[in-house]
């Protein structure tokens, strides 16, 4: 298994139910942990069986940006989701922070995770 990260992609879209926020772009900062099996592109140094870090960022990053949310939880999933659309992920987990949610703290973040089982079911 292998381990691919996404850290602090820094992305803006429309997150909130308040008032003040439905309209109005605000940043998120993603980070993404992905498990997959690469041992067959590892053993045959093969890039078509490895796994697109960069698709699934431009994705993401379409996801975000084409959408507006009111939760950070509908959010999260949204990205889980399209991370697992991907039948050779066995594992993923995402955390969407949210800047200056609170007055005293630096961010707020939500962080959902999901796994294949052996029946490519997703938990």
């Amino acid at each position: 298994m292998a381990i691919i990260r996404i850290k602090n992609l820094l992305l803006r879209t429309y997150i909130g139910f308040n008032e003040e926020e439905i309209n109005k772009l605000q940043d998120v900062v993603i980070n993404v942990m992905i498990e997959v099996n690469l041992n067959h592109a590892i053993m045959n140094d093969s890039v078509e069986h490895s796994y697109n870090y960069k698709t699934v960022t431009k994705n993401i990053i379409a996801l975000v940006q084409e959408n507006k949310f009111k939760m950070l939880e509908k959010l999260s999933q949204s990205i889980l989701d399209e991370i697992m659309k991907n039948k050779n992920v066995c594992f993923a987990r995402v955390e969407v922070d949210k800047p200056h949610a609170l007055r005293f703290a630096e961010s707020v973040s939500i962080e959902l995770e999901a796994r294949r089982n052996e029946l490519n079911q997703i938990d």
